[in-house]
């Protein structure tokens, strides 16, 4: 999505995370829970990840609605060893559940060296970058992954099997923002298939296949997405859709693969997703105490570089950057949702 198209209306990203707030606390949601999902999810629009961003809560409210999310979650923790945790979420917010688990694998490793949390019984944790960069700015290196239903083909294959998979990791840097990588395993996220269905657009040439396992562009026919890799090397991203699937699903007792309840459809029925977070103390490690500057030297190294490369998560930086100065663009469709779901709740639209 270009932020200049005409059609689109930019909105600041604080009157967004009043407006998310709102609606959130207007359906049970506690205040703190509230602004933790609103706020992350200004976040990732900030970034220019619209597939995970403030797009996604009109679908938490509908879950919310039919009942399939709880607002207001028992949340438990099973500590299992000195480094280990699971996390039930009892069917929480999955920002809610996933910035918990995240915190305590950080407390863990700031006492172990190593902090290692399963989550299971959670929902839709957005995105995973959120994450791993709160450890990251605490010095610390996080790790992330999760998992999605069946919405993408394995490699050989054309009906969807595995989900969306991400992965994503964060280092400290020192004097800046840390470095991210967070990705999916796949060559686009569902969200965007989604989001390009709402606006009436296309997708790109190479990401997706019909229900007979024809490419497509054509968003409301895809059937499943192409393993990151495409129809030639698709079976890299593919095997690395596979084990995360493990690590979030059997690991922790959820569904996996074509058992995970869907995510647009069957809304009462609750998504049982699972997440895992692996947190590491740098200064357990022979070079831990100067990692954060190591980071920052390989970043200004690599900008002097033919073509001036940028570390993984800078592109996102700066287009918070721009995005804070005019604004996140809204598509009129999600704008559409966004006035439907104001008047509903009483609450006043953004815009």
């Amino acid at each position: 999505m270009s932020d200049d198209a005409p059609d689109l209306i930019h909105c600041p990203a604080e009157t967004l995370r009043t407006w998310g707030r709102a609606c959130l606390q207007a359906m049970d949601v506690p205040e703190a829970d509230a602004r933790c999902v609103a706020d992350a999810l200004v976040q990732t629009s900030l970034w220019g990840v619209d597939s995970h961003g403030i797009a996604r809560l009109p679908h938490y409210l509908n879950r919310l609605q039919a009942g399939s999310v709880k607002a207001r979650p028992a949340i438990r923790d099973d500590l299992t060893g000195p480094c280990t945790a699971q996390v039930h979420g009892d069917r929480g917010l999955g920002i809610v559940v996933a910035e918990h688990a995240n915190r305590l694998a950080m407390r863990l490793a700031r006492e172990a060296g190593v902090g290692a949390v399963g989550v299971s019984d959670s929902s839709h944790c957005g995105a995973i970058g959120l994450y791993v960069r709160a450890a990251a700015k605490e010095g610390l290196i996080g790790i992330a992954f999760t998992h999605a239903d069946s919405i993408a083909a394995p490699h050989g294959g054309h009906r969807p099997f595995l989900g969306t998979n991400p992965i994503a990791m964060a280092f400290p840097r020192a004097d800046g923002e840390p470095v991210c990588l967070d990705m999916a395993t796949t060559s686009i996220p569902w969200n965007r298939v989604m989001n390009a269905r709402r606006e009436g657009r296309g997708l790109p040439e190479g990401v997706a296949v019909d229900a007979q396992g024809h490419p497509t562009t054509d968003a409301d026919a895809a059937g499943a997405l192409l393993p990151l890799g495409g129809s030639d090397y698709g079976h890299k991203g593919y095997a690395l859709a596979l084990v995360i699937e493990l690590l979030c699903g059997p690991l922790n007792g959820n569904p996996w693969g074509p058992h995970i309840p869907p995510m647009y459809a069957d809304l009462h029925r609750p998504r049982e997703l699972g997440a895992f977070f692996l947190v590491l103390d740098p200064a357990r490690f022979a070079g831990g105490a100067t990692l954060a500057a190591t980071v920052a030297l390989m970043a200004q190294t690599l900008a002097a570089e033919p073509g001036a490369p940028r570390m993984p998560g800078d592109p996102e930086l700066q287009r918070q950057a721009e995005r804070e100065l005019s604004g996140i663009p809204l598509e009129p469709g999600l704008v559409g949702q966004m006035r439907e779901w104001s008047e509903r709740l009483g609450v006043r639209a953004p815009g």
